[in-house]
């Protein structure tokens, strides 16, 4: 068995083992993981696959890659948590096998194993195998997409030192069908970041043409061959509305904060340093001299530094902040992290000692917050006075959940694994061996914490914020009823009622729901905050009130 063969097996089995166990054990969380269910549900249920729709409405935010994903998934597993989540942790497997094998081909193995340990054992990274949103195809298609571009340039410009079997033109093509795979998967916005990508880096090459125009013409055809099979199929089967409504939702995600989430300038800073600890701290050493051999490896590098900066500014730019915009990041932070510690274990860089405060830092903050919830929660009136100005987040505390302090082992893990590799790697005269074993230990114990976080932390979590409502809707399940929330946002009624499209009100508005004519009844959910006129309007029985929420029901008139 060859060492390429021999990792990609064992990064295959590890990402079986952190990615899938466990993916259904909690209910999917509003917004976005809910509402990328329902429309796979609504896709298979109607057995349309051409076409997006949420609430049995067509659905124009996103293309339908990822809803195709887990759409095989349910048909072989079931509408549930674990399909809807499933393909998520296939893609990180992937992922995990991919940059093993680009880090051997640009460095070595030990290469491929930092780079992939580097992904495998930072939190963000990590969490997002094991979720049920978008971005880890987006993100991959674009990075892949990129790769190979960058293989078509060493190869037209004969870059030494790095063996590329295949022809030129093959690279070229093969990126520009990747990028249109990210397309697909959630808009035009992958061929953005390539565009912006290959800018700056001809700025930085002096305005050098280092691909002809007819070149990046083909790698833009590719793309558009792969995004107009179903572009142009929409549009010639239902018209050209879809097209300029998903247009008109990618401009207000620039220029307006859309998607309901405003932050300040630094926000993605902030979550990617903290967010993807440890590798995060190895990366801003990275930005700085690495001292690689070859052309090649340093033309990689300025790569992935662009990458780094156009994802970082292109979404600080974005009126919207969210965590996940500036999860592209996370391919070149995780490589600059793996070139830092590869050129550390090779004597090249030294542990300094700011990068052992940063690492001690941020892992206390990590470990202190998960070993302290626990106990605040067994207290959890503590926490009222000072949530006093919002009286549904103090309902939210009425929740039963059962905390029993072991749930801080993983916080204990993390500062204990955070402390042994930092001690390992340091000393007046390190031993590479010592220091591979603390990187073993830092990336290896944040894998663990993830895990034992997820396990511990999120169902219990769950129970504050969305469970009562959740449960709520489940009851509803196989019950010909209307079941609508009322004065808030959310895809929970839907995926968890198992909305059929004879359980849909149209229109669907305030007056509609308080007044309209009913041929099913009726079921509310409100938020404790908007409960009145329910309460005051007689038509309506209260049913009952769980942790913030109040349920409703007006029955139809016979």
């Amino acid at each position: 068995m060859t060492t390429r063969l021999k990792y990609s097996l064992l990064f295959g089995l590890l990402g079986a083992l952190f990615f899938v166990p466990f993916l259904g054990g909690v209910h999917l969380f509003d917004w976005d993981e809910i509402n990328f269910a329902e429309c796979t549900r609504e896709m298979v249920i109607m057995r349309d696959y051409l076409r997006v729709y949420i609430n049995f409405e067509p659905f124009w935010e996103k293309p339908p890659f990822f809803f195709w994903m887990q759409a095989l998934a349910m048909h072989a597993f079931g509408i549930n948590e674990f399909a809807a989540r499933l393909p998520n942790a296939a893609c990180g497997i992937v992922t995990l096998i991919l940059l093993f094998n680009i880090g051997n081909r640009l460095y070595d193995a030990r290469f491929g194993l930092l780079w992939a340990g580097a992904y495998l054992g930072s939190i963000l990274p990590h969490l997002y195998f094991r979720s049920g949103i978008i971005d880890p195809y987006f993100n991959l298609f674009i990075f892949l997409g990129l790769y190979l571009f960058i293989l078509f340039y060493w190869k037209k410009d004969g870059f030494s030192g790095i063996r590329l079997a295949r022809g030129k033109y093959v690279y070229l093509v093969a990126g520009g069908l990747v990028v249109g795979m990210g397309i697909l998967t959630k808009g035009p916005v992958a061929y953005l970041i390539v565009c912006l990508t290959l800018f700056v880096y001809w700025v930085r090459q002096r305005f050098r043409f280092y691909v002809s125009v007819p070149q990046f013409g083909l790698f833009s055809l590719a793309a558009s061959v792969v995004t107009l099979t179903w572009y142009g199929i929409e549009t010639a089967v239902h018209g050209p509305w879809f097209v300029t409504e998903f247009t008109k939702y990618q401009y207000r995600l620039f220029s307006t904060p859309d998607a309901g989430h405003a932050g300040f300038p630094g926000y993605h800073f902030v979550v990617l340093l903290v967010g993807c600890f440890p590798a995060s701290i190895f990366a801003l050493r990275g930005f700085l001299g690495t001292g690689q051999t070859h052309v090649y490896q340093r033309d990689f590098k300025a790569w992935m530094v662009i990458l780094f900066w156009v994802v970082l500014i292109l979404f600080t730019v974005v009126k919207s902040k969210i965590v996940h915009y500036s999860s592209m990041c996370y391919f070149p932070l995780t490589y600059l992290a793996a070139l830092t510690v590869y050129q550390l274990l090779n004597g090249k860089v030294i542990f300094a000692r700011w990068m052992k405060a940063g690492l001690f830092l941020i892992a206390s903050v990590w470990s202190l917050a998960t070993i302290a919830l626990p106990f605040v929660a067994q207290r959890i009136d503590l926490l009222r006075p000072l949530l006093s100005k919002d009286p549904f987040a103090v309902a939210n505390l009425d929740a039963r959940v059962n905390w029993t302090g072991w749930e801080a082992m993983a916080g204990v893990v993390l500062i204990t694994a955070t402390w042994l590799g930092i001690r390992r790697m340091g000393g007046a005269s390190p031993d590479p061996n010592r220091q591979a074993q603390g990187i073993g230990l830092l990336f290896g114990g944040t894998a663990v914490f993830v895990l034992l976080t997820l396990t511990f932390f999120i169902a219990r979590i769950e129970g504050y914020s969305q469970g009562s409502a959740i449960r709520f809707y489940e009851r509803l399940q196989g019950k010909d009823v209307y079941a609508e929330p009322f004065g808030f946002r959310t895809y929970g009624h839907l995926f968890y009622t198992r909305k059929q499209p004879n359980q849909t009100l149209r229109p669907r508005d305030q007056e509609r729901l308080l007044r309209g004519p009913l041929n099913k009844d009726l079921y509310l959910v409100a938020k404790i905050t908007a409960a009145a006129p329910l309460r005051a309007d007689s038509a309506f029985r209260e049913l009952g009130s769980e942790n913030g929420f109040v349920f409703f029901v007006r029955r139809k008139k016979e």
